[in-house]
């Protein structure tokens, strides 16, 4: 008798069929199947009437990764189909963690797909998610203030790695810039777009997506005409005020979304498991990625600190008071 059916794709869910190899041998029902998980183990058992009258149809199956220990099953004539969802879509070398296959395991090809197919299925899937949110951004404004990531992400990819140009200048002399607050900055941005917002497709759709864009972007409109102008000896006043004023809201208000952010990716990070890890033994202790985002809220704001100083201190030389000279 032929037992599971096997698909060791990236697809969350894996499916499983029960059957016999003849029509003539099939049981014809199943009576109350007993299906479950405990320690990544899925155990079944059940009671059919075939041609050698009533016989207990019983198996257990240790998977090769980790799943989700509440199964899925569905009761036909001839068979038992029991859906098994992965805890992270990833490929699978193999269904179980024994290298070696089980006799009664058979793969359906029917339902098999290999990373070629299973690459093209799932490029289909994102341009036709892709298109549908642009479709829908157009005709609705608030549906299209929750789809900034997808609109505006190559862009800030873009001019985030160009931003390294900044910190490196500052660190050979060739900008008067201290080279802490620029690290400090292009660090905390690019982990908040490249990790929390690259990685997550979760989070591309949350709201703080706008406002962390909007924040950064708001800043530099001011700050680099600025740097232009500096570089040819222009000082027009108004914009050497805008870029000497205007970070003292939005420097706080960036800061606040970027810790929204991360707060709000923090049960994400626990229900996949990514960038989680278990130290070795003897310790065998699972760190959760969230750990370091709760250090890094901390970070967050400790950054602020230091870049709000720093920017301070620069306000005050251009517009401080002038002591006045005593005869």
């Amino acid at each position: 008798m032929p037992g599971p059916a096997q698909n060791n794709g990236p697809h969350q869910c894996l499916s499983l069929r029960r059957r016999s190899s003849s029509h003539q041998d099939a049981p014809r029902a199943h009576q109350n199947p007993a299906i479950s998980i405990t320690e990544n183990v899925l155990h079944f058992k059940a009671q059919g009437h075939g041609a050698k009258g009533d016989n207990v149809y019983e198996f257990h199956l240790e998977f090769l990764d980790l799943v989700k220990p509440e199964p899925v099953y569905k009761l036909t004539q001839r068979q038992v189909n029991i859906t098994v969802q992965k805890k992270v879509s990833q490929w699978w070398e193999r269904l179980t963690k024994q290298e070696k296959r089980p006799l009664f395991l058979a793969p359906d090809f029917d339902r098999w797909l290999d990373e070629s197919d299973a690459e093209m299925e799932l490029r289909a899937k994102e341009e036709e998610r892709l298109n549908k949110l642009r479709l829908e951004s157009q005709g609705s404004p608030e549906k299209s203030f929750y789809d900034t990531f997808h609109t505006m992400a190559d862009m800030m990819y873009f001019c985030q790695m160009l931003s390294v140009v900044e910190t490196i200048n500052a660190a050979i002399g060739v900008t008067k810039s201290p080279v802490m607050p620029c690290l400090i900055q292009l660090l905390g941005r690019n982990f908040i777009l490249f990790i929390i917002f690259g990685t997550m497709e979760e989070m591309q759709n949350k709201a703080v997506v706008f406002f962390v864009f909007y924040t950064w972007s708001t800043v530099e409109i001011f700050r680099y005409p600025f740097y232009m102008l500096s570089c040819i000896d222009m000082d027009w006043k108004v914009l050497t005020w805008l870029r000497y004023t205007v970070w003292i809201p939005l420097y706080p208000l960036g800061c606040l979304a970027e810790a929204v952010s991360v707060i709000q990716s923090i049960p994400v990070f626990n229900e996949t498991g990514r960038f989680s890890f278990t130290l070795p033994y003897p310790v065998k202790i699972k760190v959760r990625f969230s750990f370091f985002l709760q250090i890094y809220l901390i970070i967050l704001f400790l950054g602020l600190y230091v870049n709000f100083r720093h920017l301070y201190k620069q306000r005050r030389r251009r517009y401080g008071q002038k002591k006045k000279k005593i005869h």
